[in-house]
């Protein structure tokens, strides 16, 4: 009798195991801001227009993301604010600047999808998810109560160009047609392994243990809370909703949108009023 219980024992805490590794579920809260490098024309605006320019870019790219995560799954959504209102008698159009409303990844079946709602249309971009080459390192340091490791990796993207236009002076793609410039970049990502997901903010993945900050450069985001089984959080929801695309059509669609914006905002000998066309490279 007394083998039976206690082999019954060790059967129930086998079994309560499983169940607590499948409930497992955290939520983390991001803040990413991005350095901004626009030379604003003194002749174009004075000062008071500048200031409201440059509050404008900075609260656009100031932004708060939540992580929900499983040891699976993940959705990385925007916190709704209000942004900084265009200034006075001006309206500003941001070319450059798009971002995702919902990221969903699946680690277990190496794909994603990411539900973006652009031009007044929504889509559903899917692909693969990247396996990045990350050199794991020793160097660690303490983010919140969590204690991280340093992972870097380099990455070859487009070199675009910071550039603003003024009632279309200037023509921000006149070289479109011209091959495009490649720049070696480096990311620097801090993860812990004291949660051990392989997930962290934005497209950022692929590290034993979940990623609290990462930098390219040009973007910082870091993790500023982190809440573990949480009694209330988002769902792990797959988003169904928009046209499903792939990641390449959904490049060409938005370069085919970005051309049409472009055009609109030429010169055409009327004076409709005041415009920016404002290109931020990455």
């Amino acid at each position: 009798m007394k083998i039976i219980i206690k082999l019954f024992i060790i059967a129930t805490l086998l079994f309560c195991g499983k169940v607590n590794a499948q409930e497992f579920k955290g939520e983390a809260t991001y803040k990413s801001k991005r350095q901004i490098d626009v030379k604003l024309d003194s002749t174009q605006m004075d000062t008071g227009m500048q200031q409201q320019v440059m509050e404008m870019l900075k609260k656009q790219f100031e932004k708060t993301h939540i992580l929900t995560f499983n040891k699976e799954e993940s959705i990385y959504k925007e916190e709704e604010s209000l942004g900084a209102p265009n200034p006075q008698g001006m309206e500003v159009v941001m070319i450059g600047n798009g971002g995702s409303d919902i990221l969903y990844k699946n680690n277990k079946e190496k794909r994603k999808t990411n539900q973006i709602e652009t031009f007044g249309k929504l889509f559903l971009v899917k692909d693969e998810l990247k396996e990045y080459e990350w050199t794991l390192g020793s160097e660690t340091k303490n983010i919140g109560e969590y204690t991280c490791f340093k992972a870097t990796m380099t990455k070859e993207v487009e070199d675009i160009e910071s550039g603003i236009s003024f009632n279309g002076d200037k023509d921000l793609s006149e070289e479109e047609n011209a091959k495009p410039k490649m720049k070696t970049i480096t990311i620097t990502a801090w993860y812990t392994s004291q949660i051990p997901v392989s997930g962290g903010p934005a497209n950022y993945h692929g590290l034993p243990g979940l990623i609290l900050e990462t930098n390219d450069g040009s973007q910082t985001i870091i993790c500023s809370k982190i809440v573990i089984n949480p009694k209330k959080s988002n769902e792990i929801i797959e988003p169904s909703k928009g046209k499903e695309v792939t990641q390449k059509e959904f490049e060409a669609i938005m370069e085919k949108k970005l051309k049409e914006m472009e055009e609109r905002f030429r010169p055409s000998g009327r004076d409709d009023g005041e415009s920016i066309e404002i290109r931020i490279g990455g």
